[in-house]
Parts: structure tokens; sequence; C-alpha cells
């Protein structure tokens, strides 16, 4: 390539000398140079061209090339991680919907449960309920009997003593209490009492 380089820079020196001898006005335009300017315009573009084909062109090829890979391998890539991204939401939507429906079974189990404790609660407070109810009928029921004897004997010994201090006799006490013992139950049979 150096004794290319070299033996065109001597044909451009030897033909520069010679254009140059042109003394009458533009050589462009004196047609003894026409044939020079011809062949150097060949020779110049004719290096160009084999310059930028042998030179320029491949190193552009290659990059547009490399590009291109570059390019291709870049969308290969995006559109393996396009397709993992997308795995990976219906893999995350999965996990989602399973913990909902975890989420859904635990208080499901968690309202049957504390629906069961409050039945199991509920039904030992109403025995305990039904317990007490049945104590204070029998404590009422035992305080009535009490309560009405209490009153017997009280009313026999009001009724005596009023006998007593109205009439100034003093009446039996089995008696009085006989009397208040007819009417007291008379009135216990009426409902009464």
């Amino acid at each position: 390539m150096s004794k290319f380089c070299s033996v065109l820079g001597l044909l451009i020196v030897l033909f520069t000398v010679r254009a140059y001898g042109a003394e009458a006005g533009m050589p462009q335009l004196d047609t003894e140079f026409w044939a020079a300017q011809i062949f150097w315009l060949i020779i110049v573009f004719s290096i160009l061209y084999l310059i930028i084909w042998k030179i320029f062109l491949p190193k552009i090829i290659y990059s547009i090339e490399s590009r291109k890979s570059r390019i291709v391998n870049d969308l290969n890539e995006a559109q393996k991680l396009k397709e993992n991204a997308e795995k990976k939401l219906k893999d995350y939507n999965k996990i989602i919907e399973l913990a909902k429906n975890e989420a859904k079974k635990v208080a499901e189990e968690n309202k049957k449960k504390l629906d069961k404790d409050i039945e199991s609660k509920k039904k030992i407070l109403n025995e305990q309920i039904e317990k007490e109810i049945l104590a204070v009928e029998k404590e009422i029921k035992n305080l009535k009997k009490n309560s009405i004897l209490d009153i017997k004997k009280i009313a026999a010994d009001i009724s005596s003593e009023i006998t007593n201090k109205i009439i100034d006799t003093e009446i039996n006490k089995s008696s009085a209490s006989a009397i208040v013992e007819t009417v007291t139950n008379k009135k216990i049979e009426k409902g009464l009492l």
C-alpha cells in the first residue's frame, strides 16, 4: 500500500508541474490541458473510490452489521425479559390468589370457631340462668311458704290482741290461728296469695 501511495504522489507532482505551465488564462478552459485534467480526474476519483471501497466501506459495513446484530440481540434479550416478566406476573397473581383463598379459609374457620365458642358459651350461660331461675323459684316458693306461715302466726297474734283490746277478753290463740288458717287457705285457693 505504501508503494502505491508513493507512486501516486510522484505522478501527482509530475503532472502538477506540467499543469502549472498554462500561462494564458484559466487552464481549465484551455483544451491543451483537458487530457491531463481528465487523467487526474480519473486517477483521483479512482483512488478515492478504492480507498472508500477497500478501507472505509468495510468499516462502515462492519459497524452497521455489529449494530444490527447488537440491536437484534437486544431485541431478543428484551423479548426474553418480557416473557420472564409476564411469567413472574402470572406467578405473582397466582400467589395473590392463593393468599386470598387462604385468608378466606382462615376467616371462615375462625368465624366457625367463634360461632361454636359463642354457641357453647351461650348454652352454658342458658344452663346457668336456668339453674339460677330454678333456684330463685325454689327460694321464692320457700319464702312464700315461710312467709305464709309467718303471716298466719302474725295474723293470729294480731287478731287475738285486737280482739282482746276490743272486747277485753282473752281469746284462745289456737282458735284465732284456726280462723286465720281457714281464711288464708281460701285466699290461696282463689289465687289471691
